[in-house]
């Protein structure tokens, strides 16, 4: 025990005793590294085992790839191209009353059919979302007739018509029923008429007017789907039991447009005709 407190050796005690000193910071030194080893260790293994099985990073939402048409602006009863059916597009200008142009069945359309009055007929133009071109069928099909309250009808032209442009109008059919039926849509059966606005209420014209070709057309309207018939009217006047009609036709201004349907509510609509 003496010559732990006093070094025996040649040198001087002190440097016996500095190098003690250096050998105990090292073996303290290597404690701690031990010890920090074992318990970095430790926590690991901790780390480890608390995760869930099969946790990885998260998955990156990939997104879907953004609309490349149009936005939807169109107002009920907005004009429709007619190649294009069963889309919902539309430039939104239309103005329509009734129910919707809901479903998408029905085949393509027969050309139409000068009318005497100053319109032209047929079963041509679909425009709507969903609706197609009413399919015409001869009046000897086996079709039944559409039944009352079987058709849901509405009525829709654009907003306005500039000069030279001669309006159109669209009879919707709904058929809401679960049996394919056919209607008849002749200028006599389906009938519009068109006074003006904030006058006397005075017809300007209808189609029932001496038309060119009264009969009937029957369009074959799809249980569940919806069918259109277009009606397009050249501005000129009519007058009821094939009388001479005035020369003049109809000038700048606001106009009604009615429709009519054996059995179905009366479908309105407003329009204009622009000046020069």
């Amino acid at each position: 025990m003496g010559s732990l407190r006093n070094p025996i050796g040649p040198l001087p005690s002190t440097i016996y005793w500095r190098r003690r000193a250096v050998a105990a910071t090292l073996v303290a030194l290597l404690a701690l590294l031990i010890v920090w080893a074992v318990t970095a260790g430790g926590s690991k293994g901790n780390t480890d085992d608390s995760r869930h099985g099969g946790s990885g990073p998260a998955r990156s939402i990939t997104p879907g790839p953004s609309p490349s048409g149009p936005a939807i602006s169109q107002q009920p009863g907005g004009r429709d191209e007619s190649d294009d059916s069963d889309s919902g597009g539309g430039d939104g200008s239309g103005t329509g009353a009734g129910s919707d142009g809901g479903a998408s069945d029905g085949g393509g359309g027969d050309g139409g059919t000068d009318a005497g009055n100053g319109s032209d007929t047929g079963a041509g133009g679909a425009s709507g979302s969903g609706a197609t071109t009413g399919e015409q069928v001869p009046a000897g099909s086996p079709l039944p007739d559409c039944v009352a309250g079987a058709l849901q009808l509405s009525l829709s032209t654009e907003l306005s018509y500039g000069p030279g442009e001669k309006p159109e109008f669209r009879l919707i059919a709904k058929n809401t029923s679960a049996t394919t039926c056919k209607a008849d849509f002749g200028p006599k059966r389906a009938v519009l008429t068109i006074t003006e606005a904030g006058g006397d209420d005075s017809q300007v014209w209808s189609s029932k007017d001496c038309p060119r070709n009264a009969g009937s057309l029957l369009l074959k309207v799809p249980a569940g789907s919806t069918v259109v018939h277009t009606v397009e009217w050249d501005r000129k006047k009519s007058v009821p039991q094939c009388a001479t009609p005035p020369a003049a036709t109809a000038g700048p201004g606001t106009y009604l447009v009615e429709a009519k349907a054996p059995g179905e509510p009366v479908q309105r609509a407003s329009f204009v005709l622009a000046k020069d």
